[in-house]
């Protein structure tokens, strides 16, 4: 019977093995739930992810994608790119938090770490090499130092007489720090006079702009980071999918935006222009465009509040706990009225710019009243009422859910004097006294109070009805259905919220 047993167990095992080999596409490794565990624990490093057949952003980063798992695979590497089809495996989707499309894992020796490379090739072979390597490679020749400038779009060298010294340690402490870009050290003399560079020297090699940046500051691992990051992009840079990790993840958060169509006639005239500016705030503002013909885009037109028909022209953003919009005061996008309009924002004197509509003629005429940035004081500030507004985007899956609803209780209200229910689209109007982070947005403000409460109670008629009988205290405090409009996403319209958190 022993010996039954095992080989009972022999035989489950084989079966299990052969149907859990994994497929491979395009050199990636196809993960499911019976062969995850087994390949991210027998493969030391592998970054995998969860995706959606149906979501764009996986669509568009599937060619690069495997144009890096096909290079790691070409040099021998033991890190493995690995797909999850989220959709079907909904079990690890679930274990492993995954809340948008796509999502990378880093997983080294079993145990998850959140990718936050870029999203082309190169970005990603580098990210991963950081996570399992040194943080800089040895370049011990002449030709070893021209393939790395050459493989790279950006390359970073640090050129020491003594690679042990402080200034090296430095340098080597700013590469640690930074995962999408490649850094190499070197105290071979031959290499350090073929790239002129003297005695000890940290240099950014790059295929745009002037080609190389020499770093002329102290040796320190802050000061170096902040040489790298000011200097890896070019002045003007295209926001694309691939781009939008490095604009938004970077540590500059001041951002100038030129909306532009690349079929206009004079296309490059006008962006010579706006490059003409960049020079003079290189490393404090980033001069961004953006193409109006990618229909991916126009999520963003619609955040600035603008239509194709008002492009080309400048916006400037300020990125933070509460992001801040500016508008020129001219059309004019010379090099001159760009720098003007910079300079304008960072000296102070120039105002946040506030988008609105005009009020409706009928914006009162049903039970929900609609507000807009010019209305919105008189109404919703007025002490005399209790007015309980939601801010709405018109594309949010969670506001069109709730409309029904809200129609029912401002519905019930009507004949109260002191309520009004409302509504504001934030998508096309904004208003100084509330910052709007999520859809749908509730807030309360109270008659005969400057006091603004936040509604976080069940959104039904029920719990809204006791919140307004009771004054804006029932239902004013945290709940389970907090935070739901964010993070909650849904296949028919997670694409598009996803999209808005990822370019915004």
């Amino acid at each position: 019977m022993k010996q039954f047993s095992t080989v009972l167990v022999a035989a489950v095992a084989l079966f299990f093995a052969v149907n859990a080999e994994v497929a491979e596409e395009k050199d990636v490794l196809v993960l499911t739930t019976d062969n995850f565990d087994e390949v991210v624990t027998e493969d030391n490093y592998v970054l995998a992810e969860f995706y959606a057949p149906w979501c764009g952003h996986c669509k568009s980063l599937e060619p690069e994608y495997a144009k890096a798992a096909g290079a790691l695979k070409a040099e021998g590497s033991a890190i493995k790119l690995a797909k999850c089809d989220a959709t079907v495996e909904t079990k690890l989707a679930e274990k492993f938090e995954v809340r948008g499309y796509p999502t990378l894992k880093f997983f080294k020796n079993g145990k998850p770490l959140e990718y936050a490379g870029g999203r082309t090739a190169d970005e990603i072979v580098n990210w991963v090499k950081k996570k399992t390597g040194p943080p800089a490679t040895v370049l011990d020749s002449v030709d070893a130092a021209k393939t790395a400038i050459e493989a790279n779009e950006v390359a970073v060298i640090g050129f020491f007489k003594d690679d042990t010294n402080e200034n090296a340690k430095a340098f080597l402490e700013a590469a640690s720090g930074i995962d999408d870009i490649p850094f190499y050290i070197t105290s071979n003399e031959d290499v350090a006079k073929e790239n002129k560079a003297e005695g000890d020297a940290v240099v950014l090699f790059k295929k745009f702009d002037e080609g190389r940046n020499d770093y002329d500051g102290e040796y320190d691992a802050e000061k170096i980071t902040a040489f790298v990051q000011a200097n890896q992009l070019p002045l003007v840079v295209e926001f694309t999918q691939e781009s939008a990790q490095k604009i938004f993840g970077g540590d500059q958060k001041k951002h100038i935006l030129l909306f532009i169509s690349k079929k206009t006639d004079n296309f490059q005239s006008t962006l010579d222009d706006y490059k003409g500016a960049a020079g003079d705030f290189k490393g404090e503002v980033l001069f961004i465009y953006i193409n109006v013909d990618d229909e991916e885009n126009a999520r963003i037109l619609e955040f600035f509040g603008l239509k194709t028909e008002d492009v080309p022209t400048v916006r400037y953003i300020s990125l933070g706990e509460d992001m801040v919009k500016y508008k020129p005061e001219t059309d004019e996008l010379s090099t001159e009225a760009v720098k003007k309009f910079v300079s304008s924002v960072l000296d102070g004197s120039l105002k946040p710019h506030l988008m609105t509509e005009d009020v409706p003629e009928d914006w009162d005429a049903k039970p929900v009243k609609v507000l807009v940035g010019k209305n919105f004081e008189e109404v919703a500030l007025n002490k005399e009422k209790n007015v309980f507004v939601e801010f709405y985007a018109p594309w949010c899956g969670h506001c069109k859910q709730l409309a029904p609803i809200w129609d029912e209780l401002a519905e019930k209200f009507k004949d109260n004097e002191d309520v009004v229910v409302a509504k504001m689209d934030s998508t096309t109007n904004e208003v100084e006294s509330v910052k709007v982070q999520s859809f749908p947005t509730l807030k309360f403000f109270p008659k005969g109070s400057d006091e603004i409460v936040d509604y976080n109670g069940e959104r039904t008629l029920e719990g809204f009805t006791k919140f307004l009988q009771s004054g804006g205290k029932e239902g004013s405090g945290p709940s389970d259905e907090e935070g739901e409009d964010e993070d909650e996403v849904d296949e028919e319209e997670g694409e598009e919220e996803i999209e808005q958190k990822d370019e915004l």
